[in-house]
């Protein structure tokens, strides 16, 4: 019986890893993003209110799972815009006062996919001088590819959000491979590239160093630690030294797998790992006393005492648990119901071309939908509608945010000069009416051009992309003909060529 008992305690998870579960869980209750109702997949990435929320820890928003924003992302996403930026920035600066670094050990759903790899068995790395040096090295990364770059092309007024461009393990492991493992995303394949195959190597060596380095990418190249790091030793909650009691043993040092010099500075995660091995217990939590990995008795406590603080604290723990579970049920309801939401409906019913003999729909071969989107540049009326335009209409769906839209939109404005006679291309922002961003955008970028930018003409966002089918990746382009029936539709970043070999066709 010992024997049993003792095997379940090592393979039993503790406290802590069950809070990172429970908080991976948390930040990706979108089950509908990978089953809907049927128990298939759906592979759209929700795009609810919750979205403008920024999660404490690195979480991809591309994940289908995903119901907040990734820190990082909105952050490197919101530099050139004042109010966005601000709000992004109060937010992670409330966590970090908050938390700090104990956001990392214990919120943060990659660095507890870090831990499990490193539960595999092979031999390890141990930390040294040289693991210490390399610590630094994250700050330089938040430097230079979330701060510098971000704010040089800002003042070009061209986004590049180069942290998650061209490092962001957790986005191409959550976000890259969360969708392109769904098959209804297959068309994403066409729009790989070089780019996309750094990445994924990249992942795989921080994934498989991960096995051998603990928390390898925690500890050496994620900026959103760095960032946490510089408030470790003012956060609320934590882990403290009492300075009293400490012998300086250093047992806690020995004992911990990061790089810390003492307990508490900007390399401690507050994992509380250390608690257990301090003997003089000058180690604390800074935080509730109910996240302490040992019991409250002590030893000169009356059988009658003793009994009374273990039923308070299971009491205490009963209630925090049930507390949690409710949060995260009510949260994964209503994601699951949200996204249930049936797909919205143009604002005045289309008067539908009695001479196609096809349904309304936005997969190839249907009618397409219509509705009267309000132009931002590009032509002297209020609004315009893709599907009367009369001719060949290549509806591009952008963001001002989105580094492939962006990239594509020359291409666009080619077909537009080019075809001017036959072709109109409406350029929709997904944002609706009042971006300001999107405005001042193709005011300056292309003055003068044939492309009709508009806005998305709900009052929410992405109602008429959603409506033609888009899956909450842009850029998204449908293309239509002259009676409005859909042609073509593409997930991807298209070429000249391929948007040209498109509309060739239904021009003779």
């Amino acid at each position: 019986m010992a024997k049993i008992k003792s095997f379940f305690q090592k393979i039993w998870p503790s406290k802590r890893k069950w809070m990172q579960l429970y908080f991976a869980l948390l930040f990706n209750a979108n089950l509908k993003g990978f089953v809907n109702v049927d128990g298939l997949f759906n592979g759209k990435i929700y795009e609810g209110n919750t979205k403008k929320m920024c999660v404490p820890g690195i979480n991809c928003y591309s994940c289908p799972g995903a119901v907040g924003a990734c820190p990082l992302g909105s952050l490197q996403g919101a530099i050139g815009e004042k109010n966005t930026l601000f709000y992004v920035g109060g937010t992670l600066m409330l966590y970090a006062i908050l938390f700090g670094r104990m956001i990392c050990g214990w919120l943060c759903p990659f660095g507890w996919i870090q831990e499990l790899l490193h539960k595999i068995k092979t031999p390890k790395v141990k930390k040294n001088r040289i693991t210490k040096v390399l610590s630094y090295f994250k700050y330089v990364v938040l430097a230079f590819f979330v701060i510098i770059v971000p704010t040089m092309y800002a003042f070009r007024n061209v986004p590049l959000p180069a942290f998650c461009k061209y490092i962001c393990p957790a986005g191409t492991l959550e976000g890259g491979i969360g969708l392109l493992s769904n098959k209804v995303n297959d068309s994403y394949f066409s729009m790989l590239g070089p780019l996309f195959t750094w990445k994924f190597l990249l992942m795989v060596s921080i994934l498989v160093g991960c096995i051998f380095v603990f928390r390898l990418f925690c500890r050496f190249l994620c900026p959103l630690g760095a960032l946490y790091a510089l408030f470790n030793r003012f956060s609320i909650f934590g882990i403290k030294l009492n300075r009293d009691k400490c012998v300086d043993c250093n047992r806690c040092i020995a004992h911990c797998e990061m790089d810390i010099r003492h307990v508490g500075d900007p390399e401690c995660i507050s994992c509380g790992e250390c608690i257990a091995v301090c003997p003089t217990e000058a180690i604390q939590w800074k935080g509730p006393k109910i996240l302490l990995p040992k019991n409250v008795v002590s030893k000169d406590d009356t059988p009658e005492v003793a009994k009374a603080k273990n039923k308070k604290k299971l009491v205490t723990r009963i209630v925090s648990t049930v507390v949690l579970l409710a949060i995260l049920v009510g949260t994964g309801v209503y994601h699951w119901n949200k996204a249930a939401v049936p797909m919205p409906k143009p604002p005045a019913q289309q008067d539908v071309n009695p001479e196609v003999d096809a349904p309304l729909g936005n997969a190839v071969g249907n009618l397409c939908y219509g509705a009267d989107l309000k132009v931002i540049v590009g032509t002297d009326a209020a609004t315009i509608n893709p599907v009367k335009t009369g001719k060949v209409t290549i509806i591009n769906f952008w963001g001002t945010w989105c580094t492939g839209c962006i990239a594509e939109l020359p291409y666009f404005n080619e077909i537009a000069v080019n075809y001017q006679e036959n072709v109109t291309v409406v350029a929709v922002h997904c944002l609706p009416d009042g971006n300001k961003p999107a405005r001042e955008f193709a005011d300056r970028e292309y003055p003068g051009s044939p492309i009709v930018f508009a806005f998305d003409y709900g009052a929410t966002l992405n109602d008429y992309y959603t409506l033609l089918g888009g899956r909450g990746a842009y850029p998204y382009t449908v293309i239509v003909d002259e009676r409005g029936v859909i042609t073509h539709t593409f997930f991807d970043p298209l070429t000249y060529d391929k948007l040209e070999n498109a509309i060739l066709p239904l021009l003779k």
